[in-house]
């Protein structure tokens, strides 16, 4: 600690991220990066970058990126917003959109960020339980409330919250945002996207990071009405008016234009995230269903940090949280065919 802080900065708890371990010939599936490469496209689009063009400040609007992305989604393009990466998305609603005075509501197991955009921008958070069988209940969020905000798949459980259910909490919040934060929703969950245009109060974010293999390029979209978009953008315009460097405008939008390589790598996915489920289940684990790029399973004779350790010992990296009700399960992100049967040969050997 410094004297020269501000007092803010003594009360952080700040986000910790997914490790990145520096070893040789690691299993990596504690993250949730996508296994499979992005698209030859979009490599060609950044390589057609690297120019003299650099010199020059890339579209504060990213407008080529944003009709893209609307079009891909059939919306306008006045209803969508980019960011650097959707955290820098959700950092900027619970500034312009979650300040009212009152609790922001999320799951109690949910993105640990949430609670940290709350004590960053002194929004007092209110965590609703997940019922037992680790899902979201809309009753639980009839109350008063500054905001509402919560992933869809949710992380890191990996649950579904069907749209019947989203609409459920939309309809009973009218007079608040009600924001879906569909990181993994190309995964096997249908998007709440389409609700955008009957719910005012509805926003929308998602990412590349994920099924389209960019995590490294940092590129995130919310989709809303323009009212909400607008105020994303008074936020950004006060904070940084540049966020996507021009690599990251090319390569996302030559993302969205391979749709070949973007489904066949996303069922890729979703065939080895079933048959790893099938594997851990035959191994006794429980293993939650599932619609993102990640499995999250327990053991009943072993502890989290048991399993965790061991697996380290052979060289592969799972997620463990050692937090109240879940820190006896992992979250394995879903690798190669070769990368799930080294974790099933080591959970074999525990």
């Amino acid at each position: 600690m410094s004297q020269y802080w501000s007092p803010l900065v003594h009360d952080l708890e700040p986000y910790v991220p997914g490790e990145q371990p520096k070893m040789a010939d690691l299993v990596k599936l504690n993250t949730n990066e996508n296994p499979f490469g992005p698209s030859p496209k979009v490599l060609e689009a950044i390589r057609s970058e690297l120019n003299d063009s650099l010199r020059l400040y890339p579209d504060p609007e990213g407008e080529s990126l944003r009709r893209t992305i609307a079009d891909y989604h059939g919306v306008s393009p006045e209803q969508v917003f980019l960011g650097n990466g959707s955290d820098e998305v959700l950092a900027h609603i619970f500034q312009a959109l979650f300040q009212h005075g009152e609790p922001v509501l999320f799951p109690d197991i949910s993105y640990s960020f949430y609670p940290v955009y709350c004590g960053l921008y002194r929004i007092e958070a209110r965590p609703v339980p997940v019922t037992e069988s680790f899902e979201i209940d809309p009753e639980d969020y009839r109350q008063a409330n500054g905001g509402i905000i919560f992933p869809n798949p949710n992380a890191p459980t990996g649950r579904f919250l069907a749209l019947d259910k989203v609409e459920a909490i939309l309809r009973a919040n009218p007079d608040r945002v009600v924001v879906v934060d569909e990181a993994y929703v190309d995964f096997g969950g249908d998007s709440a996207i389409p609700l955008v245009d009957r719910y005012p109060n509805l926003l929308v974010c998602q990412t590349l990071s994920k099924a389209r293999s960019l995590a490294g390029l940092r590129v995130g979209f919310a989709i809303a009405q323009a009212e909400l978009i607008e105020a994303l953008n008074r936020v950004k315009n006060s904070f940084n008016s540049y966020p996507l460097d021009r690599l990251a405008l090319a390569g996302a939008k030559a993302a969205f234009e391979d749709e070949a390589w973007f489904r066949r790598c996303r069922e890729a996915v979703i065939h080895e995230r079933e048959r790893v489920t099938s594997a851990l289940e035959g191994l006794g684990f429980e293993v939650l269903p599932s619609k993102a790029n990640f499995v999250f399973a327990r053991h009943p004779g072993r502890s989290g940090s048991e399993l965790a350790r061991g697996l380290r010992g052979q060289g592969i990296i799972v997620r463990h949280f050692d937090k109240p009700r879940i820190r006896d399960f992992l979250r394995i992100t879903i690798g190669t065919t070769e990368q799930n049967d080294a974790l099933i040969r080591g959970l074999q050997t525990l």
